[in-house]
């Protein structure tokens, strides 16, 4: 009798460390590294099978991040992304069956190293202006776009949010606000799209444990850092993130 889980002892060799990057991630620590978590998988199964695996992970996570979190979010930041994000979804489960995951990964990569290329090589000046709202308004889109296809809408939100400057707690409890959003509008399409079966649930269950696991680990760092160590590190983060996308994308 098969069991109703995946077995192959490779995927779960890559699937936990990529559980425990997300949940890291996900608790501001390590911004944008969450985005890796799909290609890493992908290295032993499909991209839309890997996306379907991870949404009941996704979501214990997501709530143990607003758990963590839920004093310091910036509550007018988070009504203004939480639209455009939704449309980027919307445009996502209408593109699914006729785009390549792959490509789009590779899309994401690249602009993500274009944002970190020009944040280092021209970095802000003390008041300048924050990025218009029309701006922020494509890269959320985006962002809602990306995280549909492959989870990967740490990128293009980063690119909106880093240059606004907020505290790194608020950095943290806005983004775990804003996904929970964006993850939990995932399962009707996610469902419609017919990626949510047996086997990929029971697979979740197996991987569930580790996701509270790195959420703990981030969360203790991510309350115990400098700021100007923490954005060092998102843009480490970026620059990882970028880099596997694009290799993912076009190698």
């Amino acid at each position: 009798m098969d069991l109703p889980f995946i077995t192959d002892p490779f995927f779960y060799f890559v699937s936990v460390p990529a559980v425990l990057l997300l949940g890291i991630s996900k608790s501001g620590f390590g911004a944008g590294l969450g985005s890796l978590a799909v290609p890493v998988m992908a290295l032993a199964i499909s991209v839309p099978q890997a996306a379907a695996i991870l949404m009941p992970v996704l979501f214990v996570m997501d709530v143990l991040g607003m758990a963590a979190y839920k004093k310091t979010l910036d509550r007018r930041l988070l009504a203004f992304m939480v639209p455009f994000s939704l449309l980027g979804i919307l445009i996502g489960t209408l593109l699914f069956k006729v785009m390549n995951p792959h490509l789009v990964a590779g899309l994401v990569g690249g602009f993500t190293l274009l944002f970190l290329a020009q944040r280092l090589l021209f970095p802000p000046q003390p008041g300048r202006a924050p990025p218009p709202a029309w701006l922020g308004a494509i890269l959320l889109t985006i962002s809602g776009f990306t995280s549909f296809i492959a989870h990967a809408g740490g990128p293009p939100v980063n690119a909106y949010v880093i240059p606004l400057k907020l505290k790194p707690v608020v950095f943290t409890g806005t983004m775990a606000f804003l996904f929970f959003f964006i993850n939990m509008a995932k399962w009707v399409p996610y469902a419609w799209l017919g990626l949510l079966d047996l086997q990929n649930f029971a697979t979740s269950l197996v991987l569930l444990p580790f996701a509270p696991l790195g959420v703990w680990m981030g969360v203790r760092i991510a309350k115990r850092i400098e700021p100007v160590m923490f954005y060092r590190l998102v843009y480490l983060g970026m620059f990882l993130t970028g880099s596997k996308l694009l290799w993912d994308g076009f190698h």
